[in-house]
Formats: C-alpha cells, structure tokens, sequence
C-alpha cells in the first residue's frame, strides 16, 4: 500500500511553460511599437515646406507652440488662450534645461497669429525660437 506522489513515474510537474508567456509580451511589444508614433502628433495640422529643414524633434521634453489655422494658440498640445500663454510658457520651462520653443503653425494659419505668440513668448523671456516645417521633396515644385 504504498503512495505515489509524482516523481519519476510521470505525476504532476511543477515547471513553468514560457512559452504563452513570451507570446504575450511579443504582441504588446509589436502593438507599443505601431502606437508609440502616433502619440507624439500633437495638434493635428499641415506644416509648410521647406528646402533646408532638418529633422522635427520628436521627443516629449521639448516645448512646443502650435498655430492652428483658424489662430488657435496651444502649448504643448494643451488649447490656451493668448493672455496665458506668457505664463504657461514660464511655467513648462521652468524644470527644462534647455530653453528653447518650438513653433508649429499651420501653413494656412494668419502670418499676425504666428507674430503674436512669438510676442507672447519674448513676453515669457524665451529667447531661442525654433520654426517646425516639412521637408520639401526634390519632385515637388513650389509653383513660384
């Protein structure tokens, strides 16, 4: 009358399967690599083109004040009003140790609305103001 409790004779086995585990994580690491681009947007607009851009910053440290078409003013994706921009400029460069802002305007938004939160932003003691604008392809005409 002896008991068997597992063992050699092929009872239950106490050992970890990774395998679903490993499946797992590949999928979430494949779905954070498609979604992770489409989280640095911000404010959805057409930027004008340009011949001699560089590459847009695309990290979130960075400050950035877009212009929208129809004038609206945002600060880092967040819709401010022109009498706050000044302090809501002060208050995201406070922590930075880089002091510089990035201006996105859409390529239809009013050349006065772009002046204005440039104000805004001397206003605000920034200094150094960098314009955001596509890449010009080589096929692409001005048509000027």
């Amino acid at each position: 009358m002896a008991m068997d409790l597992g063992g050699a004779k092929g009872g239950v086995k106490s050992d970890i399967n990774v395998t679903p585990l490993v499946d797992v994580m590949l999928v979430l690491l494949i779905i954070m690599m498609l979604i992770t681009p489409m989280l640095n947007q911000g404010v959805d607009m057409r930027l004008p083109q340009a011949t001699n851009s560089t590459d847009k910053p695309t990290t979130q440290d960075n400050t950035t004040v877009a212009v929208a078409r129809d004038g609206t003013l945002y600060v880092n994706s967040k819709q401010v009003s022109e009498g706050e921009m000044a302090t809501k400029i002060t208050e995201a460069l406070e922590s930075k140790k880089e002091k510089v802002v990035y201006i996105k305007a859409d390529e239809e938004a009013l050349y006065s609305s772009v002046m204005t939160a440039m104000d805004q932003l001397h206003q605000a003691g920034v200094e150094d103001i960098a314009l955001i604008t596509e890449r010009r392809h080589e096929g692409s005409g001005g048509g000027q």
